[in-house]
């Protein structure tokens, strides 16, 4: 049997994530040592190869339990769902390779490529690869939707032009933008916080991104503004006029701090799953602030707030904070609280 030290060390993760592991009920160690000590056996390490596999399938952890829970789940389930993940990986890579062949055919030749062909091979061998895994990719409706960039450069145009006008950002011809804004980010990333945040956090770092999609920082800016009017305005049936006046300076304020801090989250996540660190009390610390700020400290607000949420489909498009980030970090808080963080 293996201590969680020498488990931990061969599957490439933390005894703190394996601990987390066994505080939710994912993976509970067989047996423990007269000393107290966890010990798995090959059962166990069965199962940790099943939930790592489907973490890299694109699984939350409460995901991972609920398939794992199931009874007609089986190893060979598992497997055959990464050979076809594996293999998507091998076509992609060969799709590369492809890429390259040509680059190499034409330089070979003496020909100069086009700006087009160096751009390409450059993205791809850059950009994508440094936000996403090759799975995200697969499975980023943006990259494998034909008509995505159309629909995009049709809105783009029209969006630009109101902007040229000096429309405000609560007029209605810029609400039902918002609105198409919405919904094709909601279309492009499956409803995925987490592949919206990386393409966000990819379109902020990336000028080259911003080149080509035509979305200026000074458009995003903008059309952040008028998807907040439109939230707001949702908001509306559950909040008073004061607790809208709040949220509305929060979000001429401190919107631009939820991007960043979702990104940082993801990846803390990543690399340590559990709330029980000094890095995850920061980040809940900060959560908690940036909440309090939009929300205010009235007990009465927040009920009505999560009422809101609950009902309200528009107000979950577009979020970017799935719901195993917000039990995460309020776990994170609480243990910060607790430790006097």
């Amino acid at each position: 049997m293996l201590k969680v030290g020498e488990l931990a060390e061969r599957a490439g993760l933390t005894v703190r994530a394996l601990h987390h592991y066994d505080s939710i009920g994912l993976l509970a160690p067989s047996a423990r040592s007269p000393a107290g000590y966890r010990l798995y056996d090959r059962d166990d390490v069965a199962r940790l190869q099943q939930i790592q596999a489907l973490r890299k399938l694109g699984m939350d952890l409460a995901g991972v339990k609920a398939y794992l829970d199931r009874a007609d789940v089986s190893p060979l389930a598992i497997v055959t769902r990464q050979l076809a993940a594996l293999d998507d990986q091998i076509e992609n890579a060969r799709k590369m390779r492809d890429q390259l062949c040509r680059l190499q055919a034409q330089l070979a030749r003496g020909e100069t490529p086009a700006l087009s062909t160096w751009l390409t091979t450059l993205e791809n061998m850059t950009m994508y690869d440094k936000y996403f895994t090759k799975d995200e990719l697969a499975r980023l409706p943006l990259v494998t939707n034909p008509d995505a960039g159309a629909d995009w450069r049709v809105l783009v145009d029209e969006v630009g032009a109101l902007m040229d006008a000096g429309a405000a950002a609560d007029s209605a011809a810029v609400r039902d933008c918002a609105l198409r804004w919405m919904a094709l980010l909601e279309r492009d990333t499956g409803g995925d916080g987490t592949l919206l945040m990386k393409l966000d956090t990819m379109h902020t770092e990336q000028p080259q991104v911003q080149r080509d999609t035509g979305i200026s920082p000074a458009m995003r800016g903008f059309m952040m503004r008028a998807i907040g009017e439109v939230k707001l305005e949702a908001y509306a049936k559950y909040l008073t006029a004061d607790e809208l006046a709040r949220m509305r300076r929060h979000q001429q304020g401190r919107a631009a701090e939820w991007p960043p801090l979702f990104a940082a989250v993801a990846a803390q996540m990543a690399a340590d799953p559990s709330p029980a660190t000094p890095a995850a009390a920061e980040l809940g610390a900060r959560w908690f602030e940036l909440f309090q700020d939009m929300v205010g400290d009235d007990p009465a607000t927040v009920p009505r707030f999560r009422q809101a949420l609950e009902s309200e489909p528009l107000l979950r498009m577009g979020r970017g904070m799935s719901d195993e980030m917000l039990s995460w970090l309020r776990a994170a808080r609480q243990a910060g609280a607790g430790a006097g963080t």
